[in-house]
């Protein structure tokens, strides 16, 4: 009995909600939570069928993992990781919240649908049919448009957020990934090849292209927006970029498949290894590695150490 309230209180302290990152194992439809500190995994959140992404409320309550094979979006503690509620969502893929927060757009990559919600209520307002395998999304600035990459037709799409209506649709490369707005362009992550897309927003143009390894995934800049940090999966290396001149800094070896990351306190950057079953905590100054355990197929990462995180709420709302 000691030995289980021991347990919880270690689950619940003060010291533990600020300090977890979040990993979804999508293979093995868990989350694994680890400590930033120690990098240890402290235990494993069970969900349905096949989590892929996550993203943290507007007003930072929740952490929302979507289930895509579950059609379910659950919605977790970002101090702990406890489960509060879950709702029915149609194959919840990729999920990301406007800059206003007004709406939540859904890529679901295997119905060929995104779908845009009301970012407080979650009621469904729009649902455009895409061609195929909608898969990640980014917004402009204003929130007045979203931008959706089609993997399985090499093709960026542009949706109208208020409307719903498709402002346009053009190829940009081979098995487009992540999508990134950046200093008044969109730039793509070109799975399929070796390069990110450039991409004028305002006709789908692709510009220019950058060179950065076999399998560019997705993108993410640091804090300072001084950098972005760009995967390639394929090729197993992150592609550290000026975030001024989009000029190739350096490259860091990482194998294993790394996919998306975060920025921890200590400067070290966190990636989950798809193919390895595993994080990578990187020093960006040495290079220098350590791997970390967690469940099969590991995919979005977030860590709760920089964000401003208030009490949630008593769970409440459908279930």
């Amino acid at each position: 009995m000691l030995r289980w309230l021991a347990l919880l209180l270690l689950l619940t302290s003060p010291a533990l909600a600020h300090g977890l990152a979040f990993v979804i194992n999508s293979n093995d439809a868990s989350i694994s939570l680890i400590d930033v500190d120690s990098h240890k995994e402290l235990r494993r959140v069970p969900l349905l069928r096949e989590p892929h992404h996550m993203a943290l409320t507007p007003d930072h309550r929740y952490l929302l993992i979507g289930d895509t094979t579950g059609n379910a979006l659950f919605f977790l503690d970002p101090h702990t990781g406890a489960v509060q509620r879950q709702i029915v969502v149609s194959d919840p893929y990729q999920l990301v919240f406007s800059p206003d927060g007004r709406y939540l757009t859904v890529a679901g990559l295997a119905r060929n649908q995104i779908d845009i919600y009301d970012g407080a209520t979650f009621r469904l307002l729009h649902r455009v049919p895409a061609r195929s395998m909608p898969s990640h999304i980014n917004y402009s600035p204003d929130s007045r448009r979203v931008f959706v990459s089609l993997q399985g037709t090499n093709r960026l799409i542009a949706i109208d957020t208020a409307t719903g209506a498709v402002l346009w649709d053009t190829r940009v490369g081979r098995t487009p990934a992540g999508v990134l707005w950046h200093n008044g362009e969109i730039l793509v992550g070109i799975m399929g090849e070796s390069h990110i897309a450039v991409v004028d927003p305002a006709s789908g143009r692709v510009v220019r292209t950058i060179e950065t390894g076999r399998g560019a995934h997705t993108m993410f800049v640091t804090h300072d927006g001084r950098l972005i940090y760009a995967t390639n999966r394929v090729a197993g290396t992150i592609s550290v970029l000026d975030a001024a001149s989009l000029r190739v800094l350096r490259t860091l070896r990482v194998p294993g498949g790394p996919d998306d990351l975060d920025f921890a306190p200590d400067g070290k950057i966190w990636a989950a290894l798809r193919f390895a079953s595993s994080v990578a905590v990187i020093d960006p100054a040495t290079g220098a590695i350590e791997r970390i355990p967690v469940g099969r197929s590991p995919h979005g990462i977030w860590l709760n150490t920089h964000d401003r995180l208030p009490t949630a709420p008593a769970p409440g709302g459908p279930s």
